[in-house]
């Protein structure tokens, strides 16, 4: 390494995204610095659900045995309730002729997780710098990206340097926003979370839930004891939200079905809100840089589906990173970061066509009321929906014409 270096890669974001591309590189020899924000532990907004695929990449990292030791909560799969009150149960374990790596998900807090990941990757090698801000890309003559700038707890301004910087710092990434790369929709909705967590909220079982309502929708799973609970809400709508405790509590107080489980509950963290979502990257990479996670791309939080594919989307990103610090010439590096965006398409894109599927569904109701009227009688697609969200079921399955008219079209045209 050169001696103006701080690292060969930098990893802007300590989260599972960052933790799981440190680890990998780090594995093979190569000198990562993370940077964060934050002191760990530390919290996040987050519906706090792994699906049964991200375990394998867990134990791969060497630290599933230690999560389990601090006694996440074990899923079965998800309740889906929608708007005309149906219900659909789906779980990960079922007759479709899938196995995930495990028969069932995860969900802990943040506070918990993601500090046993960023360990993960210090334990092989990866150097972090905990309350660091990043503040901007530090680019060469040429405006090639070769470090960032950052700014310490101390409010020390310095530039750190590098072969290539990985932005991993989630959904409003500052790398992505300073190079260009991340757009937010102007088409699909655009959505607010508000997160809070209780204790004694009755009736959570080992399914996640998912209540969809005319106006936004209401998500609760047990995180290993207390209850992680979650109001989205359109953004046209969260703009006129003047206190959000109170809009939170007013719109479970308003829904029969939810208030009567929340009589004798407790919230015991304040009400946070985090987006608006669907924000995506015309491509993923710059020269002398990469986004990975929610930095690259995230589109809703119904499906729960963050943690995986931040996890997975380091797994992917590394050995194209490991590949490019070789590289000959720009042309070299193109090819090889491109070849990275097509390895993101391939392992994500029928998820992404599935999610903008669901968030249409969403956002007309009635579209989801027929899909409940299907699903509420037939376990067996509910289950290969729920195995597809789980990672581990391809998504072409249900994203052919006739499964998709059998779900939303033909309910129309029985009584």
């Amino acid at each position: 390494m050169a001696e103006n270096l701080d690292a060969e890669v930098i990893v802007v974001g300590g989260g599972p995204a960052g933790a799981a591309t440190a680890w990998a590189l780090a594995r093979d020899g190569i000198d990562v610095l993370v940077l964060d924000r934050a002191r760990f532990p530390r919290d996040k907004i987050c519906a706090e659900y792994l699906s049964p695929e991200a375990s394998r990449i867990l134990a791969d990292m060497g630290v599933l045995d230690e999560i389990e030791r601090a006694n996440p909560a074990h899923l079965a799969g998800m309740r889906v309730r929608a708007p005309n009150g149906l219900i659909a149960d789906g779980e990960f374990a079922s007759n479709h002729g899938f196995r995930g790596f495990r028969d069932r998900g995860l969900a802990m807090r943040r506070t918990i997780l993601d500090e046993i990941v960023l360990r993960g990757a210090r334990g092989v090698g990866a150097r972090v710098l905990e309350e660091t801000h990043v503040t901007d890309v530090h680019r060469n003559e040429s405006r090639r990206v070769d470090g960032v700038m950052v700014r310490d707890a101390d409010g020390r301004q310095r530039a750190l340097r590098s072969r290539y910087v990985v932005g991993a710092d989630g959904l409003r990434s500052v790398i992505g926003r300073r190079l260009g790369l991340t757009k937010t929709s102007r088409i699909w909705p655009r959505r607010i979370a508000l997160v809070a967590h209780y204790h004694n909220v009755q009736g959570v079982g080992e399914m996640g839930e998912m209540h969809v309502d005319y106006d936004g929708y209401f998500g609760v799973v047990d995180v290993g004891g207390l209850m992680n609970v979650a109001v989205v809400v359109p953004l046209s709508r969260a703009r006129k939200i003047a206190d959000k405790t109170e809009f939170f509590e007013q719109w479970i107080a308003a829904r029969p079905h939810l208030a009567e489980r929340f009589q004798n509950a407790e919230r015991i963290t304040p009400v946070r809100a985090t987006g608006p979502f669907a924000s995506s990257t015309r491509r993923a990479w710059a020269p002398g840089a990469a986004l990975v996670g929610d930095a690259a791309d995230f589109f809703d939080p119904f499906t729960g589906e963050g943690i995986f594919a931040a996890l997975r989307g380091g797994e992917i990103l590394a050995p194209y990173i490991a590949e490019a610090l070789f590289y000959q010439s720009d042309t070299d590096e193109s090819r090889i970061l491109a070849g990275y965006d097509r390895a993101r398409k391939r392992q994500f894109g029928g998820k992404w066509k599935l999610e903008r599927i669901v968030g249409t569904a969403i956002k007309y109701p009635w579209l989801l009321n027929n899909a409940a009227k299907v699903l509420s009688r037939r376990k067996d697609l509910a289950d290969l929906l729920v195995g597809v969200a789980g990672d581990f079921i391809p998504p072409r399955l249900v994203l052919s014409p006739r499964f998709l008219f059998t779900l939303f079209i033909s309910p129309a045209f029985r009584n």
